[in-house]
């Protein structure tokens, strides 16, 4: 009897399947928002985007996402750096910020520019862009210290940080540094374009403090082996 229900209940009863968390299924193409790509000439094209550009005659096309732009001064490390500025939602006044902190390195670095003499012009970088990332990279710190209980004792250990980490530490020092309250008579986006300068020419107190973290780490190497407990 109870064979017999359980044969009767067994197409009904829930089973392990793979969910699609997708409304498309896997026969629709990707979209691509960038308008370069369409603007390549068809002898230039390599024989798989030549295939691809012929699947997008026959099959559908994904949309794009909210956050997906063709526009070229779109750029991710910005837009996660306005997302840090961002205080109570509001989004405007942190794009505003970075925008007048852009302006602000690039009035300095032209005019820095048009003071040096002829053979020193080459080496002075005027896109903010550029400056803005150089200034990240040269913040992010290459090691960390993490706190590990061993024995009743907290000891700080050196950990290697990963991408994702270092580029937050910088991001975080560097508006740390600019919110602190010896800068309260200046403008955020000045204090913002002075340390990313600063950072940019390996200068600057963020700079000081990745080389702290690093001098603490190689202070404190003799409990690294306490990381894999």
């Amino acid at each position: 009897m109870a064979a017999s229900i359980a044969k009767l209940l067994a197409p009904w009863t829930p089973r392990v399947c793979p969910v699609r968390w997708t409304r498309y299924n896997p026969y629709y193409l990707e979209p691509e928002p960038r308008k370069d790509v369409y603007s390549i000439p068809e002898s230039e094209l390599s024989p798989e985007q030549k295939e691809q550009k012929e699947l997008k005659t026959l099959r559908p096309i994904k949309a794009a996402r909210n956050t997906a732009t063709s526009s070229q001064f779109d750029d991710p490390l910005i837009s996660k750096f306005v997302n840090m500025i961002m205080q109570d939602g509001d989004k405007v006044l942190a794009r505003g910020i970075m925008t007048q902190t852009l302006e602000a390195m690039k009035r300095r670095q032209v005019e820095k520019y048009h003071r040096s003499p002829p053979a020193e012009k080459e080496a002075i970088e005027c896109n903010p862009y550029a400056i803005f990332h150089q200034a990240i990279e040269n913040c992010k710190p290459i090691i960390g210290l993490a706190s590990i209980q061993k024995g009743g004792r907290n000891y700080q250990v050196p950990v290697p940080l990963t991408d994702k980490r270092r580029r937050f530490l910088a991001m975080k020092w560097m508006i740390t540094e600019c919110r602190d309250n010896k800068h309260r008579r200046t403008h955020m986006y000045e204090k913002l374009s002075q340390e990313l300068l600063a950072a940019f020419n390996n200068e600057g107190s963020v700079i000081k403090r990745k080389h702290d973290l690093h001098k603490m780490a190689e202070a404190n190497r003799a409990y690294a082996h306490y990381r894999w407990w």
